[in-house]
């Protein structure tokens, strides 16, 4: 009798996954039963604090450690778990991985405006090119979901180098999903407003409140479970949208 053909796993990878909205985000894919590979660049504590805690509720996860902003690291860690994952490909890509530098520009050090641009758009560049011919070769199918933010919409002062580098990934978001759509692979922004992580905890947040209709910071998990529904089935007809999660404020 004919052996039965290997079962391809769908994995899903979240840059900067260790902390912040990306440990949310994969607890959540986690929770809809995708195995979650982690990516961090330095705190691999707290990926493996992560990774833990999937697999002690019953989930699958593994860390992946690599700078987002270095193409050849992040061809050396994809090509390395491809190696020991011939059968399977990923299929999920949460382009979360994302720092803040601000300041006024006209007192912009170059290298905080190249750094924040190096993460958010070309982390996003490296690793989306990198993943798409596994998720497009023979209509595998595929989800891709930006982090963008409000930054990025509305532009915030101070924030030069970051709302520029999240206005282009919303532009990318826009383009690659018309490129992609024919192939089964849908691309989608999450663009949060205020949300209580290490990223924000440095900004005044009873002023900022006082901004923000529903008068409070959203929370990591409404964040990822925004992300989750834009990775599900459910969601297969939704591309190239940027879906605002802000509690109102525009």
């Amino acid at each position: 009798m004919p052996s039965n053909p290997t079962t391809m796993v769908k994995y899903a990878l979240v840059t900067g996954g260790s902390r912040g909205l990306g440990r949310a985000v994969c607890l959540r894919l986690a929770k809809m039963g995708i195995p979650v590979l982690i990516n961090y660049q330095s705190n691999k504590t707290a990926a493996e604090e992560v990774r833990d805690e999937i697999l002690a509720s019953g989930g699958e996860a593994s860390i992946l450690g690599f700078n987002v902003a270095d193409e050849k690291q992040v061809t050396a860690a994809i090509e390395a778990w491809e190696a020991e994952h011939p059968d399977d490909y990923i299929a999920y890509l949460v382009n979360n991985a994302g720092i803040r530098r601000d300041n006024v520009m006209f007192m912009m050090p170059d290298e905080d405006w190249h750094s924040v641009i190096d993460v958010t758009l070309n982390g996003f560049f490296y690793v989306t090119r990198r993943l798409l011919p596994k998720m497009m070769m023979r209509r595998h199918g595929g989800r891709i979901v930006n982090m963008a933010s409000l930054s990025g919409l509305k532009g915030m002062a101070g924030q030069t180098n970051y709302s520029a580098a999240k206005a282009a990934l919303i532009g990318a978001t826009k383009a690659l999903a018309q490129e992609a759509a024919a192939r089964n692979v849908t691309v989608n922004a999450v663009a949060p407003g205020f949300i209580e992580t290490d990223m924000t905890k440095d900004l005044p947040q009873d002023e900022l409140k006082n901004l923000v209709p529903m008068r409070r910071f959203g929370k990591p998990d409404e964040v990822a479970a925004l992300v989750g529904f834009l990775c599900s089935d459910e969601a297969s007809y939704i591309t190239g949208e940027v879906i605002s999660i802000n509690g109102g404020l525009y």
